[in-house]
């Protein structure tokens, strides 16, 4: 079994690599990547790279649509006038396969990712390979947002025999969907360090003609090998590791890696990974007293402000781009992906909680402003995502970031208001200019635009404090930062003119169900009503258009229809673990925003929907798929990477804890203890990698604290109480809301509630920990100190 490197992304060939599983480089998994960098293979095969960046262009339409036409995920739809008979996931294609006797072309990406559109563009809509791939290959297209099962199956293999993966991914499989040789973007010719698409096509038609054999052996081998390199499991284990030494190793590891001068925790590009900046915080509460501790906080604290004020956050319109691709936050890849937009109002809520600046709580609000804007559903739910790409004009073809930039002379004529009281002759524009890093060569670089398209543009990035700008203008700072908002609405009207980014308007329940914490969590936090409302029709989104009632299940994806209504796929995209567990979380963190119970009862529900689908009753853990669902595929995996998104079993722990003290219901706690224990390894190995199941860990070993409030929902002095509750950054806890009704959801859940008596007929709290509670409160001063000493 051979394992072949990639082509380095600059174009020189790496030496071979010894077959077995990527490391995991923080910052930059496969899920956060979406330009080739790699070929695999089981045998010896060529290797493809990146090709020259071009602008990608819109497909264009031929007489006679392939079977694409009919599915409703956008990503598909924008190959259904390809040339290329491509075949949506199923068995359709699979019998093809085996009737024929060929190999299957697996191409998987999405609809919002630029280098899945440049091959789009060069080679799906190119006739000669077109017809390369149908007469020797049965061609199946995957968006890996509605298949993530598929998607993770196949870039484990292209992880495990070579550098890296990323998106496009190109798999060819045996009609058994085994797979054989694996790659990612490839240029549809050769070039002078690479080989091109048509070249790897002919190359693996030859070898399944003359070593047809060789290749399914090679593939069986392959498979086994990976079967037992991702099984997590209990083993002969009784119990997790040690919380303490988990957190250390943790936080060491970030600390190695930590940017002081720009934050984050890589070189280029530079993620946001939310699930690192929420560990940090996590560590810092613990550590308050220690030097490490105020490290941590430090170097969450300095990363959120880093980011704010860079160029990965969109100035004009809000919102938070994918990545950036300097380590600087100043150029990034423009597009803006939903779960970025949730995790990061939670993180830059939190940021507030700790320090009270309200910088961070500004940024929450106005990421929560785009998604409102930009990502919503009339009907309550929330879309995917929106393109880096979009025409610079209109009739003109695309170019990432267009939709972005700003040049020089645009601003001034936008801008041309003279700033009274300056020490010297200024315009609005001049200052807007100056303080956001604006040139008339532009400060994109290069190295970063190497076809030329951004030469003269510029990204808004902030290159002084208001302080400072005011300063050196002689102004007064509030007058600056009037001025300076004026300026960015005036730019934002503007740009309401140029052709927009393509909408990927698919909804899916697990980034939802992300979004629904945002909203809930940064309107507890800050007490606005109208963020918990978004997070309220969020839910119901959810409840009504992705969850069948009879079954208990929910759905995957749902599609924006014509107007406000919701269209599914038939038969329906059934839910994955992430979807379950994510919207287990987001209705957690809406029953302590609202304190409504129905959403409590509906989040036990869905985790024991979940207990049924994807337990691993022998080893521990929650697969990532139902059995059923994905038959066929020749590995069922368990996530074992807090990465852009977090995993769904470190959510899911949280989860189980978070329901054991709702409920007092000892089978989630139980679960919680063998989901940790089967992770013990991986995160023994690499703790950075899983920096939230560590969090977890640390929460399961702490106790968590019930704090009941006992009062009536509507009172002023429940919600002072409730409130106080809110304002601390407190993650190990659960907020219960005790009406004195024993009848009430809660009440049978815990029996211990109706003992417990408002005082002096006041709102009043306790605070409960290992079944004992703190004497009763009811001045939220007092609670704050209890709370947070």
């Amino acid at each position: 079994m051979l394992g072949a490197r990639a082509w380095h992304r600059r174009g020189f060939l790496l030496p071979r690599a010894r077959p077995g599983l990527a490391a995991s480089r923080r910052g930059s998994s496969s899920r956060d990547k979406d330009r080739s960098v790699t070929v695999s293979s089981s045998v010896p095969m060529p290797a493809g790279g990146k090709g020259s960046r071009t602008n990608c262009s819109q497909a264009t339409p031929q007489k006679v649509p392939n079977r694409l036409i009919n599915e409703k995920s956008p990503y598909l739809l924008q190959h259904a006038y390809n040339p290329v008979d491509w075949y949506p996931w199923g068995q359709e294609a699979f019998d093809k396969a085996r009737k024929e006797n060929k190999p299957i072309f697996l191409s998987v990406g999405y609809s919002t990712c630029h280098w899945c559109h440049m091959m789009e563009e060069e080679s799906f809509q190119n006739e000669e390979i077109s017809r390369l791939l149908n007469e020797d290959f049965v061609s199946v297209k995957v968006d890996r947002e509605e298949r993530p099962d598929v998607d993770k199956v196949y870039m484990t293999f292209v992880q495990a025999t070579s550098s890296g993966g990323g998106w496009p991914m190109s798999v060819w499989l045996t009609p058994n969907l085994q797979p054989f040789v694996g790659g990612t973007y490839f240029p549809p010719e050769d070039g002078l360090t690479r080989v091109g698409f048509r070249t790897v096509l002919q190359r693996i038609r030859e070898q399944w003609k003359q070593n047809k054999n060789a290749l399914l052996e090679n593939s069986q081998r392959v498979t086994t090998a990976l079967l037992a390199r991702s099984e997590i499991s209990m083993g002969d284990r009784q119990l997790p590791p040690s919380a303490a030494t988990m957190n250390s190793r943790c936080f060491q590891q970030l600390d190695e890696g930590y940017d002081e001068e720009y934050g984050g925790f890589a070189e280029a590009p530079k993620f946001p990974t939310p699930v690192i900046l929420s560990f940090l915080f996590s560590y810092w509460l613990s550590h308050r007293l220690t030097q490490d501790g105020s490290r941590a906080q430090q170097m969450a604290l300095h990363t959120l402000k880093m980011m704010a004020n860079g160029g990965i956050r969109d100035h004009v319109g809000q919102g938070f781009h994918r990545y950036s691709t300097d380590r600087q936050w100043h150029v990034p890849h423009f597009e803006k992906m939903l779960y970025d937009q949730a995790q990061l109002a939670v993180a830059y809520s939190q940021a507030f909680q700790i320090s009270g600046d309200e910088f961070y709580s500004d940024v929450a609000k106005g990421i929560l402003q785009y998604v409102a804007r930009n990502l919503s559903h009339r009907s309550g739910g929330f879309y995917s995502a929106e393109d880096a790409d979009s025409p610079p004009e209109q009739g003109r073809r695309p170019k990432e970031g267009a939709f972005y930039v700003w040049t020089v002379k645009e601003v001034q004529q936008l801008l041309p208001e003279p700033v009274p009281g300056a020490t010297e002759p200024l315009t609005s524009g001049q200052l807007l200019m100056k303080h956001y890093g604006l040139t008339e060569a532009g400060n994109i670089s290069s190295s970063q635009d190497p076809k030329g398209e951004l030469q003269g543009q510029n990204v808004l990035t902030v290159r002084y404090s208001l302080e400072l700008t005011a300063a050196r203008f002689g102004l007064d700072v509030e007058a600056v930062r009037t001025l300076l908002n004026t300026g960015l609405e005036k730019l934002f009207q503007a740009r309401k003119h140029r052709p927009k980014p393509h909408l990927d308007s698919k909804t899916l329940a697990a980034w939802n169900g992300l979004m629904v914490s945002g909203y809930a969590v940064t309107g507890a936090v800050l007490g606005l009503e109208r963020l918990i409302s978004y997070a309220i029709n969020g839910a119901k989104f959810l409840k009504r258009h992705m969850f069948d009632v009879a079954s208990g299940r929910l759905m995957r994806t749902c599609y924006a229809g014509s107007g406000a209504t919701v269209e599914h796929s038939n038969p329906p995209c059934w839910g994955f673990l992430e979807d379950y567990a994510f919207v287990v979380r987001g209705l957690l963190d809406l029953y302590e925003a609202t304190q409504e119970s129905a959403w409590l009862e509906w989040a036990l529900r869905l985790q024991d929907t979940q207990d049924r689908l994807f337990w691993d009753s022998q080893g521990g853990g929650y697969f990532c798929s139902e059995a059923e669902l994905g038959a066929g595929l020749p590995l069922r995996l368990k996530d074992d990477q807090d990465g852009a998104e977090p995993s769904a079993n470190s959510v899911s722990a949280h989860n189980l804890l978070r329901l054991h003290g709702f409920t007092g219901h000892k089978d989630w706690m139980d679960k919680c203890v063998c989901l940790l224990t089967a992770f013990s390894e991986r995160m023994r190995r690499v703790p950075v990698a899983l920096p939230e199941m560590v969090r977890a860990l640390s929460a399961h070993q702490q106790t968590l604290k019930q704090i009941v409030i006992c009062g009536d929902p509507q009172a002023k002095d429940t919600k002072a109480l409730l409130q106080c509750v809110h304002s601390i950054y407190m993650p190990n806890k659960v907020l219960i809301l005790a009406d004195g009704d024993p009848s009430s959801f809660l009440s049978r859940q815990l029996p211990f509630l109706s003992t417990l008596r408002r005082l002096d007929d006041r709102a009043t709290a306790y605070v409960c920990e290992n079944q004992a509670c703190s004497l009763p409160i009811t001045e939220p001063c007092e609670l704050r100190k209890l709370l947070h000493p």
